[in-house]
C-alpha cells in the first residue's frame, strides 16, 4: 500500500464520520418533542422490523403486480428502517435506552434487511438469475460480518467503524433495486451492495489490524 492510499483512506473514513455526525444531530433535534410522548425506543424497535418484514412479504409476491408490490414492500422496507435508525435517537434524546433495548434494536436491524434479502433473492430464483442470486448470498453474508466487525472491534475496545457499507446505505441500495426493479434492473444495486459489504469487512479488518499494531507499538 502506498503513502496515498492511507491518505485517501483517512479522508473517506473523516468524510463519512462528518455525515454521521451532522446526521445524528438532525435526528437528535427531530427526536426532541417525540422524547416527550409516551413512546418509547421499543415501540420503534418492533414497529420498524415488523415493517421490513411485512415489506419483504409483499416483495415475494412481485409476480402478480411487479410494480405493485416491488414499490409498497419497498416504502414499507423504507419506512420500517428509518424506524429502525430513530429508536436510537429517541433513546439519547429521551434517555430511554437501556442495554436490552440496544440488543434488541441491533438483532432486529439484522433480521429485517435479511428478510428483505432473501425475499429479492426469491425473485432472481424465479427469473433463473443465478448471478443475482449468488449475490445476495453474499450481500447477506457480507452485510451480516460488516455489523459483526464492527462490534467485535468494539468489544476489544477499537473502533471498527469504517467504510461506507453500514446499514444506512445498505438501506439505501436496497431500496433504489426495488424502485428500479419492475424494468428489470434490481439486480445492479445488489452487485454494488454486496461488493461494497465485503470491500468494508476488508476495510474494518485492516483497520482493527493497524490499531493493533499501533497498541503495540506504544512505548510502555
Amino acid at each position: 500500500m502506498t503513502d496515498r492510499e492511507p491518505a485517501r483512506v483517512n479522508q473517506l473514513d473523516r468524510i463519512k464520520q462528518e455525515y454521521t455526525a451532522a446526521a445524528r444531530q438532525i435526528l437528535a433535534r427531530s427526536m426532541r418533542g417525540v422524547a416527550k410522548t409516551k413512546l418509547t425506543p421499543d415501540m420503534l424497535t418492533l414497529a420498524g422490523v415488523s415493517l421490513c418484514l411485512a415489506g419483504a412479504v409483499l416483495v415475494g409476491f412481485e409476480d402478480r403486480n411487479e410494480k405493485l408490490f416491488f414499490w409498497l414492500g419497498g416504502i414499507l422496507f423504507v419506512v420500517g428502517s428509518i424506524a429502525d435508525i430513530l429508536d436510537g435517537a429517541l433513546a439519547r434524546a429521551a434517555s430511554k435506552g437501556t442495554v436490552f433495548g440496544a440488543f434488541l434494536d441491533s438483532t432486529f436491524d439484522r433480521l429485517g434487511e435479511a428478510a428483505m434479502l432473501a425475499a429479492i433473492g426469491l425473485v432472481f430464483m424465479r427469473d433463473g438469475n443465478e448471478i443475482a442470486l449468488v449475490a445476495t448470498f453474499g450481500a447477506v453474508i457480507g452485510s451480516f460480518l460488516v455489523s459483526y466487525t464492527r462490534a467485535k472491534a468494539e468489544a476489544l475496545g477499537l473502533r471498527g467503524d469504517v467504510g461506507f457499507g453500514s446499514r444506512v446505505e445498505r438501506v439505501v441500495l436496497i431500496s433504489v433495486g426495488l424502485a428500479l426493479a419492475p424494468w428489470g434492473l434490481l439486480q445492479w444495486p445488489i452487485y454494488i451492495l454486496a461488493a461494497m459489504a465485503w470491500v468494508t469487512v476488508v476495510q474494518r479488518m485492516l483497520f482493527v489490524r493497524k490499531q493493533l499494531r499501533e497498541l503495540v507499538e506504544q512505548p510502555s
